[in-house]
């Protein structure tokens, strides 16, 4: 039987906190490790679980697991790194984790993009998973008296402060970073438009997905999209908004040292006229359409 992310439940063992391997991220009471194998945290193979998807799965590799600190029970784990192939050996491979990961309770975030990586945004991630996770718990734990005048909660994600260019805006932005990068290109004439654009969608029964991208040329856009499974982690953000900033984050990637004009861009019309077959896919999704800063005419 599966456990839920709340009970420590027998079929997943505590992660030692050993100096060799010890947690790389401390934070609201969890300790972040990185590069575990799923054989490390479960006992033995659980029932409904064949022996090929367990000798398959147990080799398999996490990113990042989090862990509870008082007992080194995992709590989660998250994976990110490029898609995989379809119908190729680590598509398969991540089907036989996720059965897995289903059987023994371990939830799994699964991070799908060409260009953010574990070891350089992973920790950044988890922290920002914690955090906002931290704020929905705290926030919905507050006794609250609604009142038909009284304003709704504010969300993790849309908290205000100043941001890191001196502006003022949502603090907890992953994307913010990125947007200053692209104010930046423009002054020193690398972008025509200096606007982080970007859309997200959640399918049914799917993942959820962001897209962001910038203007390079006339005709030409940097575009990004990731892809973001969620097995109970995100909280306190909508997974789907969080796909899309982390698209921006994966701009703000590509900007770092933007001094030539890259080939891997796309076209205005392309990117148009994708777009609209992403729109016309609406009823597939399970939130409608959402965008911001739309504007490929």
């Amino acid at each position: 039987m599966a456990r839920t992310d709340s009970d420590d439940g027998a079929w997943l063992r505590a992660l030692p906190d050993d100096t060799g391997r010890g947690p790389v991220l401390r934070r609201h009471g969890h300790l972040v490790h990185t590069d575990r194998r799923l054989g490390e945290l479960v006992h033995r193979r659980p029932p409904g679980v064949t022996g090929n998807q367990w000798s398959a799965a147990v080799r398999a590799g996490l990113d990042l697991v989090v862990c509870a600190a008082d007992t080194g029970h995992p709590r989660f784990a998250v994976e990110v790194g490029p898609p995989a192939v379809p119908g190729g050996a680590q598509q398969r491979e991540r089907r036989m984790t996720d059965v897995v990961c289903a059987a023994v309770g371990l939830p799994l975030l699964r991070i799908s993009s060409p260009t953010l990586r574990a070891g350089s945004h992973g920790r950044q991630i988890v922290g920002y998973l914690l955090d906002a996770r931290h704020y929905a718990a705290l926030t919905s734990a507050e006794p609250v008296t609604p009142t038909p005048h009284s304003p709704p909660p504010v969300g993790f994600r849309d908290i205000l402060g100043r941001l890191p260019d001196g502006r003022s805006g949502p603090v907890n932005d992953l994307g913010a970073l990125a947007r200053a990068a692209a104010v930046e290109a423009y002054v020193s004439g690398h972008l025509v438009d200096p606007i982080v654009r970007g859309l997200h969608v959640r399918w049914t029964d799917g993942p959820a997905e962001g897209w962001s991208w910038v203007t390079v040329g006339p005709d030409s856009c940097l575009v990004e999209r990731v892809s973001v499974r969620d097995h109970r982690v995100v909280r306190g953000v909508p997974t789907a908004r969080l796909a899309e900033d982390l698209a921006a984050v994966a701009i703000g990637e590509r900007l770092r040292g933007f001094d030539t004009v890259p080939t891997d861009v796309v076209s205005r019309s392309q990117l148009r006229a994708d777009i609209l077959a992403l729109r016309s896919r609406r009823d597939e999704f399970a939130d409608g359409f959402a965008f911001e800063h739309l504007c490929v005419d």
